[in-house]
């Protein structure tokens, strides 16, 4: 149905289910399908609602492409949870010699699912082998190094199945499927980019410290059109991050955020201010000043509150920056 509004180039006005089921909240009514579309229908003509935003397709689409990485990411992890319990079956201390998020330890793992494959394979043999399975540069000595390694490893290794077991096969399978998924990732992300490096919302994120184009395009495929939002108090509960207050009477709970937002948007938020903190040392960045001057009151904040303050901060300079097309720049930031 919005769908077709849209091509039609129809107006419209879309309702968040929890904004519907506030106005139709009464004292007393029936809970039926038709007394529901009843009361919806009278709603309409209490409430002062405003027209749907339509975004440019370029934003549907950026969100298509965001959702997908997701996914890739959940079947990512699925495959080294699988692949975590098989190697422990047939080659309990292979983890112990390579970093499983490496390529390496991916290509590796295919060639030597079992220490009986290493059967009669020399140093140099399979430094050789660990030199060809990834696409850093390493020197022949540090290859053998890992070798040794390895050899060790399988010597000191207790198998529980064989090397003719099927679930080596499998073990194999998910690391070529992981290395698989890991390639599709990479080309979502140039495929966001090449959509993005031209528009404004684009160049004003990648032109803060610490945020790189993966996070960019991300923050764009979750956020949408910045513009859509009258000021930052609502991209902030369109985020999760308005501030929650119970009080009753001299009953007072402490403040939360809502995180009746967008969960996948808050997530990308809340590592991209840890990325701008841990990169404090190589740049300037005014929301890492902001950290460290909320860590250093006289009753310092907790780092989580400190970091959702960031993550405010941020959501603040960047819809003033994209809604001008300014850049950000740290003397005229600290300035304002």
């Amino acid at each position: 149905l919005e769908g077709f509004l849209q091509k039609q180039h129809y107006p419209y006005i879309r309702l968040n289910p929890l904004e519907a089921k506030l106005q139709m909240a009464s004292m007393r009514r029936h809970k039926t399908d038709s007394s529901d579309a009843h009361e919806l229908a009278k709603s309409h003509f209490k409430s002062d609602r405003q027209e749907t935003y339509v975004q440019e397709d370029y934003f549907e689409q950026m969100r298509a492409l965001g959702r997908y990485y997701d996914d890739l990411e959940k079947e990512i992890r699925h495959n080294y949870n699988r692949l975590h319990a098989f190697l422990q079956l047939s080659f309990p201390l292979f983890e112990k010699v390579f970093s499983k998020n490496s390529a390496m330890f991916l290509n590796i793992v295919q060639l030597y699912p079992h220490p009986a494959c290493l059967h009669k394979l020399s140093r140099e043999e399979l430094g050789s082998q660990i030199k060809r399975a990834t696409r850093k540069i390493i020197s022949t000595q540090k290859a053998e190094e890992k070798a040794v390694l390895l050899i060790a490893a399988g010597k000191n290794s207790y198998s529980a199945i064989g090397p003719k077991d099927v679930r080596c096969e499998h073990l194999r399978h998910y690391a070529k499927r992981i290395v698989d998924l890991v390639n599709q990732k990479k080309d979502i992300i140039k495929q966001m980019v090449e959509l993005s490096k031209e528009r404004v919302d684009f160049q004003v994120l990648v032109s803060f410290p610490g945020i790189g184009e993966t996070t960019a395009v991300r923050i764009i495929g979750e956020l949408g059109d910045i513009r859509r939002f009258k000021n930052p108090k609502q991209i902030n509960a369109y985020a999760g991050i308005d501030i929650q207050r119970h009080q009753s009477g001299k009953l007072q709970y402490q403040d939360r955020i809502n995180k009746r937002g967008n969960r996948r948007l808050r997530k990308i938020l809340y590592f991209m201010v840890m990325s701008m903190i841990s990169l404090r040392a190589k740049t300037k960045n005014t929301i890492v000043d902001y950290y460290d001057q909320l860590k250093k009151q006289p009753q310092s904040k907790p780092h989580k509150v400190a970091v959702i303050a960031c993550v405010n901060k941020f959501l603040k300079v960047a819809f003033h920056l994209i809604q001008h097309d300014v850049l950000y720049h740290y003397e005229s930031a600290k300035a304002s």
